[in-house]
């Protein structure tokens, strides 16, 4: 897998899932085109623009399949294998980003199409800027932050949430410095995957990404400053965050929670050079599922690391879509007494999950029926819910309770939706169809094929006899005796067990399977109710 974002477009190109749009399209109009696009759309012919428009790349996870080469429900392997195998940057003289360099008077960030996303929005906004900044001890930091479009050369930056380049950039601030950076545009997925994980210390993002492409990420010395780029990004802003503090108003702007955020006080970012390819894409992530769903594979992988540390049997996880791949998981399990609650604790503990939902591996947790089935007939609240007040939040979240000066908590839920080890299992058989995974419908219909022919007369006192001596052995359910004396027909069997039934020799064990009155397995009677 190179890591390219026109090779990536190009892939998906060729698998169908993207659609080129020749005709004449207005700026103003790119948002709303995507969203209501089942592909991902390039914008050729933008509208006193000269440079095409790339939007809506990952807002489908087949699309983020395609753009890994791999079933969506792969990537969080993509993204462990970088976690496990980093492989650091390799540093470069050169890359298709240099081709262009524009600085001093020829940086004007007007001559980028840059979308309006919402009506709600305070202006054009940079969603898709892979930040690269340089730590104290010269390691490379990078995440996914957006720019407000200001002035020809400036911009803001949010880095409101406390996140590692907020914290590079109140060190430069106390300074009375200015951080310099450079802003990637038109990055592979890998990139932005690899760029919003939480990285361990001491565990660059950079060499995540080079681990899941399986391949080192190509970096390039800035014109202008000493932090390098990504040699084949589409374009890259050299720039510095100003030592003005958070002192202007910016936003607002839509969040990943499908929310219109609130204004921001931000810093502002000063351009000092615009490199390029010479037939330069730009990428408009879309808001907000192109971070929503990407997201979901960082949060997969660190919730099965997290059940790998607590020697949790896991099955499937699903971030769910409904929860902004954020917020919500549903994770099955093979239970052993005591996981379900285990299972609770180690998923709420990965990254910033708020409410997960533990099932048994009999549930699809990517079937919202069948995990709400689960709820309803495993759960009982005073039981199954289990709640954790106090604990670290996500600021975006608009249910919390915000009081100026103090840190931002939450109160995490977790719901046991297994079958509680103390009840009969019985009791939660599902219905399962008799022959269902031997029958064709098809056979059964038109003017060819047909069933099964019918049975000849059978001797019913003979047949009673021989079912009598099975049920002397085991207890068998009706379906099971049917296969048994499948040649006497279904008929023939009913009326030699209605015989038995008659002569009081018939009965069923606690399960239900039938067997003989008197026997070992048979079902004792309630107490009487009178």
């Amino acid at each position: 897998m190179t890591i390219s974002f026109r090779d990536m477009v190009e892939r998906l190109r060729q698998q169908g899932h993207i659609e080129d749009i020749k005709k004449p399209v207005d700026i103003r109009h790119v948002a709303a085109l995507v969203d209501k696009s089942e592909k991902a759309l390039v914008f050729h012919n933008v509208n006193d623009y000269a440079m095409p428009v790339v939007s809506g790349v990952a807002n489908g996870r087949e699309r983020i399949g395609a753009a890994f080469d791999c079933a969506y429900g792969e990537v969080y392997k993509r993204l462990d294998t970088g976690l496990s195998n980093p492989i650091d940057p390799e540093m470069i003289n050169s890359g298709p980003v240099r081709e262009v360099v524009l600085t001093g008077d020829d940086v004007d960030l007007f001559e980028l199409p840059v979308p309006l996303f919402s009506i709600h929005d305070g202006g054009p906004m940079i969603t898709a800027g892979v930040t690269i900044a340089k730590t104290e001890d010269g390691s490379l930091n990078a995440g996914i932050y957006r720019f407000l479009v200001r002035e020809r050369n400036l911009t803001g930056i949010d880095i409101v949430t406390p996140n590692d380049l907020q914290r590079l950039a109140l060190a430069a601030f106390r300074r009375n410095e200015p951080l310099p950076i450079t802003i990637n545009l038109g990055t592979h997925l890998a990139v932005n995957v690899g760029a919003t994980y939480r990285a361990p210390l001491g565990l660059s993002e950079l060499a995540i990404v080079g681990g899941m492409a399986g391949e080192a990420i190509r970096l390039t010395p800035g014109q202008t400053n000493d932090v390098p780029c990504i040699a084949d990004a589409e374009i890259v802003l050299e720039a510095e965050i100003l030592p003005t503090g958070w002192t202007k108003p910016e936003g607002r702007f839509g969040e990943f929670t499908r929310l219109m955020g609130g204004l921001h006080w931000n810093p502002h970012v000063k351009i000092n050079a615009i490199s390029m390819r010479k037939d330069a894409m730009y990428y408009a992530l879309h808001m907000p599922w192109e971070v929503i769903l990407p997201g979901a594979p960082n949060r997969e992988a660190a919730v099965r690391r997290a059940f790998k540390t607590a020697n949790l049997d896991l099955v499937d996880v699903n971030i769910t879509p409904g929860g902004s791949c954020y917020f919500h998981a549903i994770v099955s399990i093979r239970k052993r007494p005591g996981d379900a609650k285990h299972a609770i604790m180690a998923a709420l503990i990965a990254s910033d999950i708020k409410h997960v939902v533990i099932v048994d591996e009999d549930i699809d947790v990517f079937n919202g029926t069948d995990v709400e089935w689960a709820l309803a007939i495993r759960v009982q609240a005073d039981r199954d819910i289990v709640t954790i007040p106090d604990v670290r939040a996500k600021p975006l979240d608009p249910s919390l309770q915000i009081t100026p000066g103090i840190t931002l908590v939450t109160t995490k839920c977790g719901i046991d939706a297994t079958i509680p080890d103390d009840l009969p299992r019985e009791r939660f058989e599902r219905i399962e169809y008799a022959y269902a995974d031997e029958l064709n419908l098809a056979d059964y219909t038109g003017d060819t094929g047909g069933g099964t022919k019918s049975s000849g007369e059978v001797d019913v006192a003979d047949l009673a006899a021989r079912v009598k001596t099975l049920l002397q052995d085991e207890p068998v359910y009706f379906a099971a005796l049917s296969e048994v004396f499948e040649a006497e027909g279904f008929k023939a069997l009913s009326r030699a067990l209605g015989e038995l039934h008659a002569n009081g020799e018939l009965w069923q064990d606690p399960q239900g399977r039938l067997c003989l009155a008197g026997s070992e397995f048979a079902a004792e009677p309630p107490p009487s109710i009178e």
